[in-house]
């Protein structure tokens, strides 16, 4: 695949970096191209474009929503195009791929239509006074490898919307459909408004720390997201830190297991497990736990792996080397603590960074496959004896994106749904996102909301208007 004419995307121009580093192809493990290797100079660059694009921009509402009308009609208009890129450099299927740019329209198009008005505070015989929301001014977007496009939408759409403007670096994993998508962007959005850059670690600290974005939105990696909060901190520049989760399913003793087991298989390896809000691991009841289990194994056993670009794959390779290495570490540490492989635990094609879909019982919580974040196609089944201990394991966690509960009576399962610590509770679905609905995690899973007007107000600092009479 040709990437030489992916370039830097600052003050509405493709711009050459000084250098490139090598992007690879998750389904064959090779190079498929280069992407641009951003300078400071060239940060610095877009910071200032987007400074200057902030003044006019902040006060044309009407312009601001038809340029964000106009930005979805082009990835409408231009998601087939785009989705083999996404796939040769993220690996998900190709149907995905699609699905994901035309869900980055969907997001620009809700943002569009989307009222911010004032709230009145006060009318009556001694003032008037209303809240009112202001943009911050520039802000800095990091975004992860798992869904490039879609969740860069999460933060350039509310951030445009409010009167901002916005500089985007992507994972140098998958920097390329960023790219292209911020090139053509570029026909409809005033030059500055949204510039893209590309680096390694190196360039999100330099955005991290750098005197001119009032705003750090960080998806990624706990790690990571503590080192942008204390990057961002001596400035006072607000954060959204949306991080990682170790979401718990509870199946209750009523849920019919072969009607729930394709539900939560997909719930959990959907992009081959890597998202953030995932079914990560199992709670089954003792008497319906080997049921369950060997229905989420056959499930595993007949899914088709392969090469995105393969119309018959349902799930394409996990995304990088690191990320292929800490799956089959956290397995491996699984089967030596006495857990039991049901189906998978290894490779699971011809090169790249395949590995098969993998159902995994007899663990406990101490297990690291329970305990920590696998972000990958692994999924332990865990036995609980009754619901009080399954609500206690689920929640002894520094996690809280998000759960679900599983049940025939959506009664009892509220009830249950009631008392899980995370920002999103599903009752009988997993993974039902949508532009309308907040999303952010409790504890570890982050700072701030992404979404619905609580997503748009995370762009805007609160102004009261008083007006005595």
């Amino acid at each position: 695949m040709d990437t030489s004419d992916i370039g830097l995307v600052i003050d509405g121009e493709r711009v050459a970096a000084p250098s490139t580093f090598d992007v690879i192809n998750p389904a064959t493990g090779e190079p498929l191209g280069g992407a641009p290797d951003c300078s400071r100079e060239q940060l610095d660059a877009a910071m200032a474009s987007a400074e200057r694009a902030q003044r006019e921009w902040r006060e044309d509402e009407p312009g601001r929503r038809k340029a964000l009308e106009d930005a979805a009609n082009v990835l409408f208009a231009n998601h087939e195009e785009i989705a083999p890129l996404l796939v040769a450099e993220q690996g998900k299927p190709l149907q995905a791929a699609k699905e994901e740019l035309l869900g980055a329209g969907v997001w620009f198009k809700y943002y569009a239509g989307l009222e911010l008005e004032p709230e009145v505070i006060q009318d009556d015989d001694k003032a008037y006074a209303e809240v009112v929301r202001r943009p911050m001014g520039v802000v800095a977007g990091i975004t992860p490898w798992n869904f490039p496009v879609i969740l860069a939408s999460w933060k350039i759409a509310p951030a445009l919307r409010a009167g901002n403007t916005i500089v985007v670096k992507p994972s140098p994993f998958t920097p390329l459909s960023t790219l292209k998508v911020a090139e053509l962007l570029a026909e409809v959005l005033p030059p500055g408004v949204f510039n893209a850059v590309s680096g390694g670690d190196e360039l999100g600290a330099w955005m991290t720390s750098h005197p001119t974005p009032r705003k750090v939105s960080f998806t990624g990696s706990v790690a990571t997201g503590k080192k942008v909060a204390a990057a961002a901190a001596p400035d006072l520049k607000r954060v959204t830190l949306e991080l990682g989760g170790n979401d718990p399913a509870i199946v209750l003793p009523d849920a019919d297991v072969e009607e729930v087991a394709a539900k939560l298989f997909w719930g959990a390896f959907a992009n081959s497990g890597q998202v953030c809000s995932a079914i990560k691991r199992v709670y089954a009841p003792r008497d319906t736990h080997d049921d369950l289990a060997e229905a989420l194994a056959e499930q595993a056993r007949t899914v088709r792996m392969g090469d995105g670009m393969d119309p018959e794959s349902r799930l394409g390779p996990v995304n990088n080397r690191p990320q292929l290495d800490r799956v089959r570490e956290l397995v491996d540490d699984a089967v030596a603590s006495g857990g039991r492989v049901l189906a998978g635990g290894e490779g699971g094609g011809e090169g790249g960074y395949f590995f098969s879909p993998t159902i995994i019982a007899g663990l406990s919580d101490g297990a690291r496959l329970v305990d920590e974040e696998q972000f990958g196609p692994a999924l332990p089944v865990i036995a609980y004896e009754d619901v009080e201990d399954a609500v206690a394991r689920a929640n002894g966690t520094h996690f809280g994106l998000s759960g679900s509960v599983w049940s025939s009576d959506p009664e009892r399962a509220r009830a249950v749904a009631d008392r899980l610590e995370c920002g999103t509770v599903w009752i009988n679905s997993h993974l039902a996102l949508a532009p309308h609905q907040p999303f952010g995690g409790f504890k570890w899973s982050g700072v701030g909301v992404e979404n619905g007007p609580w997503g748009l107000a995370g762009f805007t600092e609160t102004q009261v208007q008083y007006q005595a009479r």
